[in-house]
């Protein structure tokens, strides 16, 4: 299945790092974020990906166009001798599409249709990383036959949690991930019929579409209760790294 990636936003809640890169560029264990969200579908054999580009788009492009020098030993460096050994071997297929400076989330995907025809492709975020079963989220998708799946997931307390018993604290926890409640976590799986519920660039996925699916009962949750967790703010890019360094990244297979 092809996987639609959007790539173009402005992550302004990042501003540290955006004034100068785009926020799926933003690395997370020397590599960027957007690589994270790739490794963990190809691992599961979706390796035909597009790439929704917006802000920045030239940052992208030249990350993939220099990809497997940059990560293999290289020489004869001369245009018609140019030699690569130990290549990455890195065997995916990536089409990167301008899909505008301004579009919305909507129109960015409505651009990418011409690359996808009329077949079910899959869509989500370049800046959220995940443990998610992306097989099991496919089949999942094929048994109910519906146009759409949504991924949900609990989100990440904003604040620490204290269990009480009377007045004794019995369990404190910074920050964890809460156990009731859902939230979109991206990693749709989509019928291609789904683009006619987008109307143009100013179209935003999460409110029209979806809604629109929504009401027609052609959207389903696959329910996602392991590991999900976005990168909004510095706060959340730090976090990443941690778990990166302390070899706790569950979302790398």
């Amino acid at each position: 299945m092809k996987v639609i990636i959007l790539a173009g936003g402005f992550g302004t809640r990042l501003a540290e790092y955006t004034k100068t890169i785009p926020k799926p560029m933003v690395p997370i264990g020397g590599k960027p974020i957007l690589w994270h969200v790739m490794q963990r579908y190809a691992s599961f054999g979706h390796k035909d990906f597009y790439i929704a580009l917006g802000y920045k788009a030239e940052v992208v492009k030249e990350y993939f166009l220099s990809f497997n020098v940059t990560n293999s030993d290289c020489s004869d460096l001369t245009a018609d001798k140019f030699t690569i050994h130990n290549s990455s071997g890195m065997d995916w297929n990536v089409t990167l599409v301008n899909t505008g400076q301004d579009s919305m989330t909507g129109g960015r995907v409505k651009r990418i249709q011409p690359f996808i025809g009329e077949e079910p492709f899959m869509l989500t975020y370049g800046d959220g990383v995940a443990d998610i079963d992306i097989g099991a989220l496919a089949e999942f998708h094929k048994s109910h036959g519906k146009m759409v799946t949504v991924t949900a997931v609990h989100p990440v307390a904003r604040f620490g949690e204290l269990i009480i018993d009377g007045d004794c604290v019995k369990s404190f926890k910074e920050k964890p991930q809460v156990t009731r409640g859902w939230i979109n976590g991206g990693f749709f799986v989509c019928q291609p019929q789904f683009f006619g519920l987008i109307k143009d660039d100013q179209t935003i996925l999460e409110v029209e579409p979806l809604e629109q699916a929504a009401i027609t009962e052609e959207l389903m949750a696959y329910k996602h209760e392991g590991f999900w967790q976005c990168m909004d703010t510095k706060r959340d890019k730090d976090l990443l790294e941690e778990l990166w360094q302390s070899g706790k990244a569950s979302w790398q297979v």
